[in-house]
């Protein structure tokens, strides 16, 4: 019996290093990038203890920074089935499955997480993220109004709503979260370039391009505001600006702007 105890000892140890201290080199490893490194050390830390799930968690998540997606579904996987509860191993799961293309699969992991904790702003974001992805805009908001609530001076969610609720051809509601987007990051360009877009369509052309402006002042190379604020100067008989705007879009990358060049400015 004592033979067999210090046998046991012996062989959890592994030459007197615990899965615990394989665990804590392989997490050093991660901080200073050497993943393969990383991953030989969750190897040994789970084939001595195979219940370790946060060895699972943490080489899942090493796995996905070398795009080993498969892979760390698999981790994360085990890492679940040790532990049904592993709030971040759901996240996480649901992260790689996006990436892999899987909406509903991903859409489960992250209403898991949520279960989990009814608080995961993660969770409802990420989820109200994919529903917009899949059209279904309603669900997406949502999930934004709930992630709001948790986070309430979170400038993305604000513009991710305003998105949201302009696919829904609200554009006073996407207008009023945009603003707030603006207000909590005075420097985001999308939020004005996506505000003028809802002015715009709502007939405001002057107040559209004058987000247009702003847009650019903060990212002078957004060849979409000056695609957009050159087709409204044209609109506005403001040809001559119009058609220079539409000419830096092109020469940003925006091929379809010589289209309305050709037809309005030569």
């Amino acid at each position: 019996m004592v033979h067999l105890i210090i046998v046991l000892i012996i062989s959890s140890t592994c030459n007197g290093q615990t899965a615990k201290d394989y665990y804590d080199r392989g997490l050093e490893k991660t901080d200073i990038q050497n993943h393969i490194g990383a991953i030989a050390d969750y190897n040994k830390a789970i084939e001595i203890n195979p219940r370790f799930a946060k060895a699972y968690y943490n080489r899942g998540f090493v796995k996905g920074l070398l795009e080993d997606y498969r892979g760390a579904i698999a981790d994360f996987t085990a890492a679940i089935e040790i532990d049904p509860n592993y709030l971040q191993a759901f996240v996480n799961r649901g992260n790689v499955k996006e990436v892999l293309r899987d909406y509903q699969g991903a859409i489960a992991d992250f209403t898991s997480a949520i279960r989990i904790d009814q608080k995961s702003f993660v969770g409802y974001y990420n989820r109200g993220n994919i529903k917009c992805m899949l059209g279904d805009y309603r669900g997406g908001i949502n999930d934004y109004t709930i992630a709001l609530d948790i986070d309430p001076k979170n400038s993305e969610i604000y513009l991710n709503r305003g998105n949201a609720k302009s696919k829904l051809e609200d554009y006073p509601g996407a207008i009023v979260d945009y603003n707030m987007a603006i207000e909590i990051e005075p420097r985001s360009a999308d939020a004005y370039y996506n505000r003028g877009n809802s002015k715009g369509l709502l007939e405001d052309l002057r107040g559209a391009i004058a987000d247009y402006n702003k847009a650019i002042e903060i990212e002078p190379q957004y060849a979409k505001v000056y695609y957009n604020r050159g087709l409204l100067k044209i609109i506005l008989n403001q040809i001559d600006s119009g058609c220079l705007d539409l000419s830096k879009a092109g020469e940003l990358g925006l091929i379809e702007a010589y289209n309305l060049i050709k037809e309005y400015c030569n």
